[in-house]
This record gives C-alpha cells, sequence and structure tokens, in this order.
C-alpha cells in the first residue's frame, strides 16, 4: 500500500501538467480556393455536343439521375459519355445533357437512361431511349413509366 502511495504525488502532479499547460495549436486552415464561376464550367462544355428535352411526371422533391451510355448488342451498358443530377419541381422538367463524343464499335449504340428517386426508393425511369447520331439533339417531351 505503501508503494502505491508514493505514486500518487507524481500521477497528480502529471495530471496538474496537462491541464495547465496550453491547448495544441489548431492547425492552420488553407485559404479556401473559390470555386470556379459556374459560367466558366458551362463555356467548358458548349462546344461538346448535347442530347435536350423534358421529363415529364417527377414528382416535386424527386431525385433524376439521367446517363448516355454506350451499349452492346445485348442491351448491356458499357461506358457512361456523360451524366446530369436534378431534383424534381413537379413541372416539367427541362435537361440539357452535354457529352463527349467517341467513336462506336460494331454492335454498340448511344442510349439515354433516367431514374426517379423519391426518399430513397426507385419511383420511375425512363425507357432506355436510342441516340441516333453523336451531335445535337433535342428529343422533345419524354415520359416516365413506374418502376418495377
Amino acid at each position: 500500500m505503501t508503494q502505491r502511495l508514493h505514486f500518487l504525488p507524481i500521477l497528480l502532479s502529471g495530471l496538474l501538467v496537462a491541464c495547465a499547460s496550453d491547448p495544441a495549436p489548431s492547425p492552420v486552415d488553407a485559404p479556401p480556393t473559390a470555386p470556379k464561376p459556374m459560367l466558366e464550367a458551362q463555356s467548358q462544355a458548349s462546344h461538346l455536343p448535347a442530347v435536350s428535352g423534358q421529363l415529364l411526371g417527377v414528382a416535386a422533391g424527386a431525385e433524376v439521375e439521367l446517363a448516355l451510355l454506350v451499349v452492346d448488342a445485348r442491351g448491356r451498358p458499357g461506358r457512361s459519355l456523360g451524366s446530369q443530377q436534378l431534383r424534381g419541381d413537379g413541372d416539367a422538367l427541362p435537361f440539357e445533357l452535354h457529352f463527349e463524343p467517341t467513336a462506336l464499335q460494331a454492335g454498340q449504340r448511344l442510349e439515354l437512361r433516367a431514374r426517379v428517386s423519391h426518399s430513397g426508393r426507385l419511383v420511375q425511369r425512363l425507357i432506355p431511349r436510342t441516340i441516333a447520331s453523336q451531335g445535337n439533339q433535342a428529343l422533345g417531351e419524354l415520359s416516365l413509366v413506374a418502376a418495377p
């Protein structure tokens, strides 16, 4: 018991020193970099071809994910040429999806696909739409169907 009492003053003095010392200096944050203006990002994409149109029937607050995919002859998606995420407002939802043109191999085609989720649950989808050329295309009004 007396040996333990010898360590008690050492422990208490260590605790006192730890509490009395200055707090560790906070790391210096790097100055925030200014975000790139949207106009700059839009001007970079403006030279790329785009697929545009309107999605009908998107509920307010629903999250929409559009993607332009390279699809093989069996309908399996390969790589994505462009994607966009939107939020529904209850009205027709306009979109303009810019993409990087690419050379297609035999049997490949481009498809526009979309899925709509609300509260994390898939509620609607776009029936895959084949894109005929890699130039600008206005698809008009596109209707969504209920997800299975």
